[in-house]
């Protein structure tokens, strides 16, 4: 999403990119980028809340307001649980099961970008 955010940005439009993978979003530095403490695959939120959801979008809407730095990422301060025992059971969100030793499955990236293609790399050069 960070490259399709850059490639709206050129075009003048205004993006922000929701993420529960802070190093992911790192390497791929977006335009702007709102940082949830969520599983991943529910970086909204959980099904069927619809007013935290609304807080949420709230919240990300302030933070495009606010943020004045190119790469920027700000932490919404929001949380699956104020207990991180939830973390234990962390996976991909979609329950595959795989757990690091920690628990929280959702693995730091490599500090050098890794692209799929050499198109991909130069995309996210300019």
């Amino acid at each position: 999403m960070g490259l399709v955010a850059r490639v709206l940005e050129k075009a003048g439009f205004s993006t922000i990119c929701l993420t529960a993978a802070r190093s992911i979003t790192e390497s791929v530095n977006p335009p702007r980028a709102a940082f949830v403490d969520m599983p991943l695959g529910y970086t909204a939120g959980r099904p069927h809340e619809p007013e935290f959801q609304r807080d949420l979008l709230r919240k990300v809407f302030k933070a495009a307001e606010n943020i004045d730095t190119p790469g920027s990422i700000f932490d919404l301060d929001v949380t699956w649980s104020d207990d991180p025992s939830w973390k234990n059971d962390a996976t991909s969100g979609l329950n595959n099961g795989v757990n690091s030793a920690e628990g929280d499955s959702r693995q730091p990236r490599l500090s050098e970008p890794q692209y799929q293609s050499e198109e991909d790399r130069i995309a996210a050069e300019n």
